[in-house]
């Protein structure tokens, strides 16, 4: 017999930097992707899953998330909701120097669902941080965000960097899928599933020789 997941919901770094600061998200649409934070939060707070929201904080005079500059601040869609916990990070995943992973533990968490930005960076860090140490972790894709990036060793488009990262999450790390997806299974009380490094490499051999 099945056990349906017990979820809390793990929304990142939804702060005005993303949106009119000066790190702005590019790929998927940040309005669209804060309409799909927004559905799931409120879906969380109506089936009784934990929402948490995390803000990020970087030293004094920073060029971003500086403490007390608008910047930092969270959207007011997320501000304006309601969620069971808050607190502020300063380095990349929710769980480093945070009391993430004793308040899920003594909640009884085992699945974490993870919205927010970015999600090569702080999304990427906090899903292998999670699965490293025994959550099972879900991503949803479309209520995340990427931005472009160039240096020394290249340049890349917000879209590939968001698509490669949620194509390398979902061969164990997480369940990378929908907010609609996810909405069903919440809906369902069902647990949705992470693919493997060896069934996706299998398939991209398959599609290389076809």
């Amino acid at each position: 017999m099945s056990t349906a997941p017990r979820r809390a919901l793990l929304v990142v770094d939804v702060q005005n930097e993303y949106f009119s600061g000066n790190l702005r998200i590019e790929y998927p649409d940040p309005q669209q992707s804060l309409a799909h934070i927004g559905q799931a939060m409120d879906a969380a707070t109506a089936a009784g899953i934990p929402v948490i929201v995390v803000r990020h904080l970087a030293p004094a005079g920073a060029p971003i998330f500086a403490p007390g500059s608008v910047g930092a601040e969270l959207h007011p869609e997320i501000a304006r909701r309601p969620c069971d916990l808050l607190f502020d990070k300063h380095l990349a995943s929710c769980f480093a120097g945070t009391e993430l992973a004793d308040w899920l533990q003594q909640r009884g968490i085992d699945t974490l669902s993870v919205v927010g930005y970015m999600t090569h960076n702080c999304d990427d860090a906090t899903v292998r941080h999670a699965a490293h140490h025994g959550w099972k972790v879900e991503l949803l894709h479309d209520a995340a965000g990427s931005l472009p990036y160039r240096n020394a060793q290249g340049s890349a488009s917000a879209e590939e960097i968001h698509r490669v990262f949620c194509v390398v999450m979902h061969t164990g790390f997480a369940a990378v899928c929908s907010t609609a997806d996810w909405l069903a299974a919440v809906a369902n009380g069902q647990a949705l599933a992470a693919d493997s490094v060896w069934q996706s490499h299998q398939r991209a051999l398959a599609g290389n020789a076809a």
